[in-house]
């Protein structure tokens, strides 16, 4: 009778035989070829696209080994329980806004909006080359959940508004959508907020559910049509300096790929930011002029209102940093390396560009 080893030592045989002639072997398995994720965000917009433009990072990256089939808000599950589904391993994968979570990780409020915090690029810096990711990942290694930040959109946008605001009282009994931490500034000022689907907005101003909303940058707002049901458009967005975006994957998921898949993860993920933030800015503008021309008033929040805003702000932060230590120890730190920044910049500032005149070849 042959032995029960006999194919296992054929096996381990044949390697050792292909490895001395210098064969080369076919590639073991290395997590899932393909991961389905769940987005909360349509992809027919910029903020939902940014996970596709990352499916063909990764395929390159991969040289086309793994990819990502993204899934439309609702198809595998409702958009508000992404986190949860990915946690509990209901689905592989996610595409989010961070703030989302923040009733479940309470940091992510920092993440994905921030009140009068640094620049898209500082915060971007913090990510990357500060404490920013290692930070988030040790509050989602609660929840068994990996976070690949890879997405980040300019400043928002202060909102939509069908009446004006002109001072502070302006948002005593203001209906609004909006989220996270503006929305704890606004309700100091006594507005009543709350936060509709972004689906559902559309509908909620329409219908006077809102006064007012706020949502994304104007390339995102004008596709969601919010122009037609509101008047004027506020800037700046105080409440959101920049906004995460991030891929989530299942930690027994991502367990399963190797240090190289992984590091082939990540840099898919840094093209898709470095593709967010020079594709986003220039394109704001542009949009801006269009729809100043479909006569949306184009405003700015008075000094006045920013002044009483910031004061509300201060208050909120100072109670989110007493109840909250991971917030205080992340909001410190981001700070302190936006501080490097802002040094840096203010030592290497410049007159402004004289522009092009007549004539000039």
């Amino acid at each position: 009778m042959p032995s029960p080893n006999f194919p296992r030592t054929l096996l381990a045989a044949g390697i050792a035989a292909a490895m001395t002639a210098g064969v080369a072997l076919p590639a073991m398995a290395d997590g899932p070829e393909r991961l389905d994720v769940a987005s909360t965000f349509s992809t027919k917009n910029f903020l939902g696209a940014g996970a596709e433009h990352l499916s063909e990072e990764l395929q390159t990256a991969t040289g086309g080994a793994v990819s990502l089939r993204v899934h439309e808000p609702g198809d595998l599950v409702p958009a508000f329980e992404v986190f949860n589904s990915v946690s509990s391993g209901a689905i592989q994968a996610g595409w989010d806004w961070m703030g989302y979570w923040a009733g479940t990780v309470p940091i992510t409020n920092l993440y994905g909006a921030l009140p009068f915090g640094p620049s898209p690029e500082a915060f971007m810096s913090w990510m990357w080359s500060g404490e920013g990711t290692e930070l988030l990942q040790t509050e989602y290694d609660k929840y068994g959940v990996k976070v690949l930040p890879c997405f980040i959109s300019p400043q928002e946008t202060g909102g939509w508004y069908n009446k004006e605001i002109n001072s502070p009282s302006d948002f005593d009994g203001l209906s609004m959508r909006i989220s996270g931490l503006g929305a704890k500034v606004l309700n100091r000022l006594g507005a009543s907020t709350q936060l509709v689907p972004g689906g559902e907005i559309y509908l909620a101003l329409e219908r006077g559910r809102v006064d007012a909303t706020e949502f994304s940058v104007p390339q995102v707002d004008a596709a969601m049509g919010f122009d037609e049901v509101a008047k004027y458009y506020y800037f700046p967005g105080w409440h959101q300096s920049a906004s995460w975006f991030s891929l989530l994957i299942n930690q027994a998921v991502w367990d399963e790929y190797s240090d190289e898949r992984k590091a082939q993860f990540e840099t898919a993920c840094r093209a898709t930011l470095q593709w967010a933030m020079a594709e986003a800015p220039p394109e704001q503008v542009r949009t801006i002029h269009e729809l100043e021309e479909k006569g949306v008033e184009v405003r700015r929040f008075p000094d006045e209102v920013l002044d009483a805003l910031q004061q509300s702000w201060v208050e909120v932060r100072r109670e989110e940093m007493e109840n909250n230590p991971a917030f205080a120890k992340a909001y410190r730190s981001l700070m302190e390396h936006a501080g490097l920044i802002d040094e840096w910049y203010e030592l290497q500032a410049m007159p402004p560009i004289i522009p092009l005149e007549e004539g000039d070849s």
